[in-house]
């Protein structure tokens, strides 16, 4: 038995045959988490009672590898923008690619961005990059500090040392540095732009960042992208004048609804306001990217360090569509080679804001997987080769009562200006459809106590 398996043991039993099996503590926990703003939609983001373990090794491990990653995938987006060719690799909208034309104005093309992997004794793969509006540090920071003082957790401290790794406070140093490299010279106004529904219940995770960046002193407020104006050269809402954009928008849900008349895009075309992330974080942002990366006549000439990251650590993945390719070295074609191979792909959309669905082919038939094939090859959609889940058990209160289920777990690095700075764990069923039973843990690096 593995050490983490041992330590996931030993706090399962703490509740299922210690004296936190009576769920009082449970229950004040959920209540701080209501008071907190820890909920979405009117749900608690979550409802489990165990935070996730990682390694020491595995952190160091998510550290080293993710930021060689990051600078692979930096790269790769130079090259894209410098080469039509490629650009086209990654099915970018004509609105999309305009965008991405445009300089920010500072350095980094992602300023904040999230790693999505799956992390088990002896591997590590990543299967997305999200670089447009990732989600996640502050939640996790802030059920980190909850149930860092539970009862069971306490009991179980005294076995076990717990190491918190929040990067929370990274985000706003981040959005800082950018805007004194886009030539800001003062303490800057910061808009956390996100759609807001009228009718939305629960709080946003972004008013958890409001409340620590106005801790340190800046005006913040969270605006709707409808609020906003432009006017003598200044994005504004009403009186509020903006020097920094932080983006919680999705550039094709932003497209949906608005063109490129926007007040927000004016002002980012006239280099006025600090965009963070850019518009051009969109290009990493498309799971083709991965296709790029995974093709092995593009990265020849990358470093070492990036190549190995790639090779061991990175899905083989590829833009559908009726062509050769290659897989293993070997010329494919490729919609045969997914026709023929469904126990061990999927079919992603290449953008996560589409309302197309994923496509698992070990789930599926064989009718099944070749009407999803007909479907991905008319939309932009992705290949990926399958990645095990990791799946662990955890404890959750339900109608009052304990009860214990398997989950996937999903790690989430969180990177800021390219240095991975903390990370999120999510518990998912792992399987295609809505499950009530997900949400975000907080995540503890664990070593044993001499």
């Amino acid at each position: 038995m593995s050490q983490l398996d041992d330590a996931v043991g030993r706090y399962n039993k703490l509740l299922e045959s210690g004296p936190y099996r009576e769920l009082g503590w449970a229950e004040t926990l959920h209540q701080r988490m209501e008071s907190e703003k820890l909920s979405a939609g009117g749900r608690l983001i979550c409802p489990f009672l165990r935070p996730n373990f990682i390694t020491r090794r595995q952190y160091d491990s998510l550290v080293r590898t993710g930021e060689a990653l990051i600078c692979a995938i930096d790269r790769m987006e130079q090259m894209v923008l410098a080469s039509p060719a490629l650009l086209a690799r990654l099915d970018l909208l004509p609105a999309e690619k305009m965008l991405a034309s445009i300089d920010p104005g500072y350095d980094a093309l992602e300023v904040a961005a999230r790693l999505d992997s799956h992390v088990r004794n002896g591997s590590l793969h990543f299967v997305q990059y999200n670089a447009d509006s990732p989600t996640g540090a502050a939640y996790g920071d802030a059920l980190a500090d909850l149930f860092y003082e539970i009862p069971p957790v306490k009991e179980f401290r005294k076995k076990y040392t717990l190491g918190k790794v929040g990067g929370r406070k990274h985000l706003l140093q981040a959005l800082v540095k950018s805007y004194k490299q886009f030539g800001g010279s003062r303490k800057p106004n910061i808009a956390i732009v996100e759609f807001r529904s009228p009718y939305h219940s629960g709080q946003s995770e972004y008013e958890l960042f409001c409340e620590s960046f106005r801790a340190e002193g800046y005006n913040v407020e969270i605006v709707s992208p409808e609020q906003l104006e432009y006017r003598n050269r200044v994005l504004r809402r009403g009186p509020f004048e903006i020097d920094v954009v932080y983006r919680r928008l999705g550039v094709q849900e932003f497209l949906i609804r608005f063109d490129l008349s926007h007040p927000l895009v004016q002002a980012y075309r006239e280099r006025t306001v600090c965009v963070v992330n850019s518009f051009r974080s969109e290009l990493a942002h498309k799971k083709a990217m991965f296709g790029l990366l995974t093709d092995e006549s593009l990265t020849a000439k990358f470093p070492a360090a990036e190549r190995k990251a790639i090779r061991e650590h990175v899905p083989w993945t590829r833009l559908v569509s009726a062509a050769k390719t290659t897989y293993n070295e070997k010329t494919i074609d490729l919609p045969e080679f997914i026709a023929k191979n469904r126990e061990r792909l999927a079919l992603k959309p290449n953008d996560d804001y589409s309302d197309l669905h994923t496509y698992l082919g070990w789930e599926m038939g064989e009718g099944e997987w070749d009407r999803a094939l007909k479907q991905a090859m008319r939309a932009p959609y992705v290949v990926q080769e399958r990645v095990e889940p990791v799946r662990s058990v955890f404890p959750l209160m339900s109608f009052g009562c304990l009860e214990f289920r398997e989950m996937q777990v999903d790690v989430h690095p969180h990177a800021y200006l390219g240095k991975v700075q903390g990370c999120s764990s999510w518990l998912t069923s792992g399987k295609s459809g809505f499950s009530s039973a997900s949400g975000i843990v907080p995540t503890f690096i664990i070593d044993p106590k001499a």
